[in-house]
C-alpha cells in the first residue's frame, strides 16, 4: 500500500508572503526614485514641509546668518518652509526675494506669507540659470534641496556669484535623493564658479555649505582648500 505524504504548506506560504511584500516594497521604492521629477511636482508639495535631518532651522541660521536689513534671495523656495523662517529675521527694512520656475510654488509661498503677516517677501518666476537681477544685488543667496533639480548647476552657481554683493555669501543645502549633489562635486563646481568654501555642516548625504566669492587666491583661500580636502575625498561620488 502506498502512503501519500504532503509537505507542510504554511512555511511556503509565509515565504511567499514575505517575497511578495519585499517585491512590492522594491517596486514602490523604484517608483519613488524613478518618479522623482524635477522641478519638484506641485501635487506632492506636502512632502516639502517635512523637516530633514541635518537641515534644521537652527543649522540653517548658523550657516546663512540672516541679519536685519539684509536683502536675500532664495532659489527654489518650494512651499516656503525656509522662506517663512528666514524672512522675519530680516526685519521690516529687509527683503527676501524668492525665485522659482513654477508659479504654483510661488503662489503657495505668498499665500502662507499673507497668512503669517509677512510683507517683505517678493516672488519672481524665472530660470535660476539666468537670474533677472543686477550684479551685486544680494547680501546672501541660498538654495536648499533645489540646486540638484536645476539643469546645469554650474550656471546657477555662476549667476549666484554674480548677484552677490561684495562680501556676500551663498548657502547650498543638499539632501540625498535622485537629484542630490554630493559635497565633493559641489565644491568643485563652486571653485570653478569663483566661490570658495567658508563653512560646511553635516555629512555629504545631508549638508549645508557656505561659500563666498573669491576676491583673490589668497593664502587664506588656499588654507581653506587644504582644510576641507579630506572631507571631499570620502563623499562617495563617482
Amino acid at each position: 500500500m502506498h502512503h501519500i505524504t504532503t509537505a507542510p504548506v504554511a512555511p511556503i506560504a509565509a515565504r511567499t508572503r514575505w517575497a511578495v511584500a519585499a517585491g512590492a516594497g522594491a517596486a514602490l521604492a523604484a517608483a519613488w526614485w524613478l518618479g522623482d521629477k524635477a522641478p519638484y511636482p506641485y501635487a506632492q508639495r506636502g512632502l516639502l514641509d517635512l523637516p530633514l535631518p541635518f537641515l534644521t532651522a537652527d543649522r540653517m541660521d548658523a550657516v546663512l546668518r540672516p541679519r536685519p536689513g539684509e536683502r536675500i534671495l532664495e532659489i527654489g523656495p518650494g512651499t516656503g518652509l525656509q522662506s517663512l523662517h528666514v524672512a522675519p529675521q530680516l526685519g521690516p527694512q529687509g527683503r527676501l526675494d524668492v525665485l522659482d520656475i513654477q508659479q504654483e510654488m510661488l503662489d503657495q509661498v505668498m499665500r502662507r506669507a499673507e497668512r503669517d503677516g509677512l510683507a517683505t517677501i517678493r516672488p519672481t518666476r524665472s530660470d535660476a540659470r539666468e537670474l533677472p537681477y543686477p550684479d551685486g544685488t544680494f547680501d546672501a543667496v541660498y538654495a536648499v534641496t533645489a540646486l540638484g533639480e536645476i539643469p546645469e548647476p554650474d550656471r546657477v552657481l555662476r549667476e549666484a556669484a554674480r548677484v552677490l554683493a561684495p562680501g556676500g555669501r551663498l548657502v547650498i543645502g543638499e539632501f540625498f535623493d535622485r537629484h542630490w549633489i554630493p559635497f565633493g562635486r559641489l565644491h568643485r563646481l563652486a571653485d570653478a564658479a569663483g566661490l570658495h568654501l567658508t563653512e560646511r555642516r553635516g555629512p555629504s548625504p545631508a549638508y549645508l555649505a557656505r561659500f563666498r566669492p573669491c576676491a583673490a587666491d589668497t593664502p587664506g583661500h588656499q588654507n581653506e582648500h587644504l582644510a576641507h580636502r579630506d572631507q571631499d575625498t570620502d563623499d562617495g561620488e563617482a
